[in-house]
């Protein structure tokens, strides 16, 4: 449990008979935790701990409430698995209000890497997102008709100020085809950078990486040349970088030198 607060949601967990390890980086909270946790035997594990200060760069002393997630995970007493094995840890909380789409690249660029906590296998993560950052917007949602309408009108469930529920888990094939550890923050470099804006042409951005080779890469594939970045598919994505992967005009794009300081830019 991430950021348990007062704990009415831990206490949820724990009455439902859920073992729970609240992770807590205020320590105007860890009392009153604390308190629960001796009442609990055994139940419920306390730690000063902020999640998303986990694994921070640099090196030196660690200052609480940040921490290592190897050290964590090894308190814990939790072992890597292998990736195909079932999830061996189901993680619930909030992301941060002011950072929350930053969060959730970070928490994409690592899983990618199985790196971090994805060193341990399939993580599941529960956690409550801002209804703005979950929900897609109405362009996105086009028929196959010749009229390429919205598929849903635009007067139903209009985004508000509520909280969703998401849970994202890895895929157990995610990492089987062309994809792997070494290749991935290349691909999600490439997927941030063409939603950076979603109504642009994705011909413009191929040739922005590799001059005049667009066009060729996309009949490739028989995608449309006028489709827009914001209306391909996710698997269309894949399909993409993994030919752009056995192309020798975009294996030496620029693309691929600043995939390291882009990522590296981003702390977990």
């Amino acid at each position: 449990m991430i950021f348990p607060g007062p704990g009415v949601l831990t206490r949820t967990l724990l009455n439902a008979g859920a073992r729970v390890v609240a992770l807590e980086s205020d320590k105007a909270f860890l009392p009153d935790l604390q308190s629960l946790e001796n009442s609990l035997h055994g139940q419920l594990e306390v730690v000063y701990c902020d999640f998303f200060r986990l694994d921070p760069l640099g090196c030196g002393a660690m200052k609480p409430p940040a921490m290592y997630s190897e050290k964590l995970f090894e308190n814990l007493g939790i072992l890597a698995v292998p990736w195909t094995a079932d999830v061996p840890v189901k993680i619930i909380g909030f992301l941060p209000q002011k950072k929350e789409r930053n969060t959730l690249w970070k928490l994409i660029f690592v899983m990618y890497e199985r790196s971090s906590i994805y060193r341990y296998g399939r993580i599941e993560l529960n956690m409550f997102v801002s209804e703005k950052e979950y929900k897609e917007p109405w362009s996105s949602f086009l028929t196959n008709s010749k009229t390429r309408g919205l598929a849903i009108p635009k007067s139903m469930l209009l985004p508000n100020d509520h909280l969703c529920l998401v849970r994202m888990t890895p895929r157990r094939n995610l990492f089987t085809g062309g994809m792997t550890t070494t290749n991935s923050s290349t691909f999600i470099l490439m997927i941030k950078q063409c939603l950076a804006k979603r109504k642009s042409k994705l011909i413009d951005r191929l040739n922005s990486w590799s001059p005049d080779s667009g066009s060729k890469l996309l009949r490739e594939l028989e995608i449309p040349e006028n489709i827009i970045t914001g209306n391909l598919y996710p698997e269309e994505y894949r399909r993409l970088f993994e030919a752009m992967e056995r192309s020798k005009e975009f294996s030496q794009s620029w693309l691929y030198d600043e995939v390291l300081e882009n990522t590296r830019n981003i702390n977990f």
